[in-house]
Protein backbone atom coordinates (compact mmCIF):
# COMPACT_ATOMS: atom_id res chain seq x y z
CA UNK A 1 0.00 0.00 0.00
CA UNK A 2 2.90 2.10 0.83
CA UNK A 3 4.64 2.07 -2.46
CA UNK A 4 1.11 2.90 -4.42
CA UNK A 5 1.24 6.48 -2.08
CA UNK A 6 4.43 6.79 -3.19
CA UNK A 7 3.68 6.23 -6.91
CA UNK A 8 0.38 8.25 -6.26
CA UNK A 9 2.59 10.60 -4.67
CA UNK A 10 5.70 10.95 -7.40
CA UNK A 11 4.35 10.72 -10.52
CA UNK A 12 0.94 13.14 -10.17
CA UNK A 13 1.29 15.04 -7.11
CA UNK A 14 4.51 16.30 -6.60
CA UNK A 15 5.36 17.23 -10.76
CA UNK A 16 1.99 19.40 -10.56
CA UNK A 17 3.64 21.04 -7.46
CA UNK A 18 7.22 21.28 -8.74
CA UNK A 19 5.93 22.89 -12.25
CA UNK A 20 4.21 25.41 -9.82
CA UNK A 21 7.22 26.03 -8.05
CA UNK A 22 9.97 25.72 -10.42
CA UNK A 23 7.71 28.66 -12.50
CA UNK A 24 7.47 30.90 -9.02
CA UNK A 25 11.13 30.29 -8.11
CA UNK A 26 12.93 30.94 -11.51
CA UNK A 27 10.58 34.25 -12.42
CA UNK A 28 11.21 35.54 -8.58
CA UNK A 29 15.17 34.42 -9.77
CA UNK A 30 15.31 36.56 -12.98
CA UNK A 31 14.03 39.81 -11.65
CA UNK A 32 16.02 39.79 -8.92
CA UNK A 33 18.98 39.23 -11.31
CA UNK A 34 17.29 42.06 -13.43
CA UNK A 35 17.47 44.21 -10.28
CA UNK A 36 20.79 43.12 -9.41
CA UNK A 37 22.49 44.57 -12.89
CA UNK A 38 20.29 47.39 -12.57
CA UNK A 39 18.36 46.00 -16.09
CA UNK A 40 14.62 46.35 -14.50
CA UNK A 41 13.90 48.25 -17.97
CA UNK A 42 14.29 44.89 -19.64
CA UNK A 43 11.26 43.16 -17.43
CA UNK A 44 9.26 45.98 -19.18
CA UNK A 45 9.28 44.56 -22.62
CA UNK A 46 9.32 40.40 -21.80
CA UNK A 47 5.53 40.91 -21.32
CA UNK A 48 5.86 41.05 -25.67
CA UNK A 49 7.67 37.60 -26.27
CA UNK A 50 5.75 35.88 -23.16
CA UNK A 51 2.44 36.82 -24.84
CA UNK A 52 3.37 35.93 -28.25
CA UNK A 53 4.71 32.33 -26.72
CA UNK A 54 1.44 32.29 -25.24
CA UNK A 55 -0.41 33.39 -28.66
CA UNK A 56 1.86 30.58 -30.51
CA UNK A 57 0.62 28.04 -27.74
CA UNK A 58 -2.77 27.46 -28.96
CA UNK A 59 -1.61 25.91 -31.91
CA UNK A 60 -2.36 23.08 -29.97
CA UNK A 61 -5.93 23.65 -30.39
CA UNK A 62 -5.80 24.33 -33.89
CA UNK A 63 -4.26 21.09 -34.13
CA UNK A 64 -6.84 19.40 -32.21
CA UNK A 65 -9.80 21.19 -34.38
CA UNK A 66 -8.04 19.97 -37.34
CA UNK A 67 -7.08 23.58 -38.01
CA UNK A 68 -3.51 22.55 -38.50
CA UNK A 69 -2.87 19.23 -40.24
CA UNK A 70 0.68 18.72 -39.60
CA UNK A 71 2.47 17.22 -36.49
CA UNK A 72 0.62 14.87 -33.72
CA UNK A 73 -1.60 15.82 -31.04
CA UNK A 74 0.27 14.67 -28.66
CA UNK A 75 3.34 16.78 -30.15
CA UNK A 76 1.34 19.58 -29.80
CA UNK A 77 0.23 19.66 -26.36
CA UNK A 78 3.90 19.19 -25.29
CA UNK A 79 4.55 22.54 -26.91
CA UNK A 80 2.00 23.64 -25.62
CA UNK A 81 2.37 23.15 -22.38
CA UNK A 82 6.24 24.24 -22.70
CA UNK A 83 5.81 27.62 -24.45
CA UNK A 84 2.42 28.11 -22.22
CA UNK A 85 5.45 27.76 -19.28
CA UNK A 86 7.79 30.05 -21.05
CA UNK A 87 5.44 32.37 -21.79
CA UNK A 88 4.20 32.58 -18.28
CA UNK A 89 7.13 32.81 -16.82
CA UNK A 90 8.22 35.76 -19.16
CA UNK A 91 5.34 37.49 -18.24
CA UNK A 92 5.63 36.79 -14.42
CA UNK A 93 9.07 39.00 -15.02
CA UNK A 94 7.31 41.64 -16.47
CA UNK A 95 4.88 41.79 -13.99
CA UNK A 96 7.74 42.04 -11.65
CA UNK A 97 6.73 43.22 -8.05
CA UNK A 98 5.87 45.91 -8.73
CA UNK A 99 2.18 46.77 -8.14
CA UNK A 100 1.55 50.15 -9.70
CA UNK A 101 -1.02 48.52 -12.48
CA UNK A 102 -4.33 47.06 -11.16
CA UNK A 103 -5.52 46.10 -14.59
CA UNK A 104 -1.97 44.29 -15.59
CA UNK A 105 -2.07 42.41 -12.26
CA UNK A 106 -5.89 41.09 -12.41
CA UNK A 107 -4.73 39.74 -16.35
CA UNK A 108 -1.54 37.91 -14.25
CA UNK A 109 -3.44 36.49 -11.59
CA UNK A 110 -6.14 35.19 -14.14
CA UNK A 111 -3.13 33.88 -15.57
CA UNK A 112 -1.95 32.08 -12.82
CA UNK A 113 -4.93 30.66 -12.37
CA UNK A 114 -5.07 29.04 -16.31
CA UNK A 115 -2.02 27.53 -15.37
CA UNK A 116 -3.25 25.83 -12.13
CA UNK A 117 -5.87 24.83 -14.04
CA UNK A 118 -4.47 23.95 -16.97
CA UNK A 119 -1.89 21.34 -14.40
CA UNK A 120 -4.78 20.52 -12.90
CA UNK A 121 -6.61 19.00 -15.87
CA UNK A 122 -3.31 17.54 -17.20
CA UNK A 123 -3.09 15.52 -13.87
CA UNK A 124 -6.09 14.73 -13.33
CA UNK A 125 -7.42 13.66 -16.28
CA UNK A 126 -4.17 11.44 -17.38
CA UNK A 127 -5.02 10.13 -13.67
CA UNK A 128 -8.34 9.09 -14.60
CA UNK A 129 -7.41 7.64 -18.13
CA UNK A 130 -4.52 5.48 -16.37
CA UNK A 131 -6.79 4.12 -13.46
CA UNK A 132 -9.36 3.29 -16.16
CA UNK A 133 -7.08 1.32 -18.34
CA UNK A 134 -5.49 -0.76 -15.67
CA UNK A 135 -9.17 -1.42 -14.25
CA UNK A 136 -10.04 -2.70 -18.10
CA UNK A 137 -6.57 -4.77 -18.03
CA UNK A 138 -7.16 -6.43 -14.69
CA UNK A 139 -11.03 -7.30 -15.93
CA UNK A 140 -9.24 -8.67 -19.19
CA UNK A 141 -6.85 -11.03 -17.70
CA UNK A 142 -9.61 -12.47 -15.38
CA UNK A 143 -11.54 -13.61 -18.31
CA UNK A 144 -14.43 -11.33 -18.77
CA UNK A 145 -16.03 -10.80 -21.74
CA UNK A 146 -16.56 -7.89 -23.71
CA UNK A 147 -20.48 -7.26 -22.79
CA UNK A 148 -19.49 -7.67 -19.13
CA UNK A 149 -16.32 -5.37 -19.07
CA UNK A 150 -18.75 -2.77 -20.72
CA UNK A 151 -21.00 -3.07 -17.63
CA UNK A 152 -18.46 -3.61 -14.99
CA UNK A 153 -16.87 -0.39 -16.18
CA UNK A 154 -20.01 1.67 -17.10
CA UNK A 155 -19.92 3.40 -14.24
CA UNK A 156 -16.04 4.65 -14.39
CA UNK A 157 -16.29 5.24 -18.34
CA UNK A 158 -19.24 7.88 -17.31
CA UNK A 159 -16.83 9.34 -14.74
CA UNK A 160 -14.31 9.41 -17.07
CA UNK A 161 -16.13 11.19 -19.41
CA UNK A 162 -17.46 13.78 -16.95
CA UNK A 163 -13.46 14.22 -15.96
CA UNK A 164 -12.72 14.92 -19.92
CA UNK A 165 -14.97 17.99 -19.72
CA UNK A 166 -12.27 19.73 -17.44
CA UNK A 167 -11.99 21.82 -20.42
CA UNK A 168 -14.93 23.42 -20.28
CA UNK A 169 -13.74 24.95 -16.82
CA UNK A 170 -10.33 25.47 -18.43
CA UNK A 171 -11.65 27.48 -21.42
CA UNK A 172 -13.78 30.47 -19.52
CA UNK A 173 -10.63 30.72 -17.25
CA UNK A 174 -8.53 31.36 -20.26
CA UNK A 175 -10.97 33.48 -22.15
CA UNK A 176 -10.92 35.38 -18.71
CA UNK A 177 -7.03 35.83 -18.79
CA UNK A 178 -7.25 36.66 -22.23
CA UNK A 179 -9.59 39.55 -22.12
CA UNK A 180 -7.52 40.78 -19.08
CA UNK A 181 -4.47 40.47 -20.88
CA UNK A 182 -6.11 42.27 -24.15
CA UNK A 183 -7.26 44.89 -22.00
CA UNK A 184 -3.69 45.50 -20.13
CA UNK A 185 -2.19 45.64 -24.01
CA UNK A 186 -4.90 48.68 -24.98
CA UNK A 187 -3.94 50.22 -21.96
CA UNK A 188 -0.39 50.18 -22.12
CA UNK A 189 -0.94 51.50 -25.82
CA UNK A 190 -3.29 54.18 -24.93
CA UNK A 191 -1.17 55.45 -21.68
CA UNK A 192 2.23 55.34 -23.42
CA UNK A 193 4.69 57.96 -23.56
CA UNK A 194 4.59 58.13 -27.19
CA UNK A 195 6.63 61.26 -27.37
Amino acid sequence: MSSIKATLLSREVLPFYVSLAALALVSLLLDALLHVFDLVWIGRYLGIPGTLLILFSFGYSLRKRQLIKSGTTVRWLRLHERMAWAGSLLILVHAGIHFNAILGWLAVWAMLINIGSGLTGKYLLERARKRLEAERQKLKDEGLTAGQLEERLHLDSLTFDVVKQWRSVHFPITLAFAVLALAHIISVFIFWGWK
